[in-house]
């Protein structure tokens, strides 16, 4: 029911934080999700509670590690200052085991560039990286990156423009092949 009512969200944030103790992996990886939303929605109210999301960026549980990924971006996005402590740290997320972790790695990547794209400028080779990572979900959605950068900051995404050219053409697969257009498209 808090999910759907937006009108309480921000008055429910030690309710939801509370349940990061909880017990059940299910329900710390909802509390991480929906304390990611208020944060994006209202960032203040959230602020105290970084650290304890940030806890889960450990976790063996590669939910939680999704979880707490997407969390700090949303946030981020919302007041990068939040998760800056945080921030650098989640790069090592670039080359998790998990194929999920590393998507929600670029997702977080994408949601904190909205409003705070400088931070990314030495930190394009991290994601060129990913444009050739093994897993195909991983692959699609790199080049939206590249997109996000190229609407904010074209200088960070020029350098790469080749090789988003090329795989715009010759990718076996056709979302890869479309994002990176749409990388191109909003970089030039």
């Amino acid at each position: 029911m808090l999910t759907k009512d937006k009108d309480r969200w921000e008055e429910s944030a030690p309710f939801v934080s509370s349940l990061l103790a909880h017990e059940s992996v299910k329900i710390q990886a909802k509390a991480l999700w929906l304390i990611g939303e208020i944060g994006l929605a209202y960032p203040r109210s959230v602020h105290d509670y970084v650290p304890a999301i940030a806890s889960f960026l450990d976790s063996p549980v590669s939910l939680l590690r999704e979880r707490a990924i997407n969390a700090l971006g949303r946030i981020g996005r919302g007041d990068f200052r939040a998760v800056e402590p945080y921030w650098e740290g989640l790069f090592r997320f670039a080359s998790d085991e998990e194929a999920k972790v590393r998507l929600s790695f670029i997702w977080a990547s994408e949601n904190i560039a909205t409003n705070t794209p400088d931070v990314y400028e030495g930190h394009m080779p991290v994601f060129q990286g990913l444009l050739h990572d093994t897993d195909d979900k991983v692959r699609m959605e790199a080049p939206e990156m590249f997109s996000v950068l190229g609407n904010r900051r074209p200088e960070f995404v020029t350098p790469f423009l080749k090789q988003l050219r090329e795989l715009s053409e010759t990718d076996d697969n056709r979302v890869v092949r479309i994002h990176c257009l749409g990388a191109i498209k909003a970089t030039v």
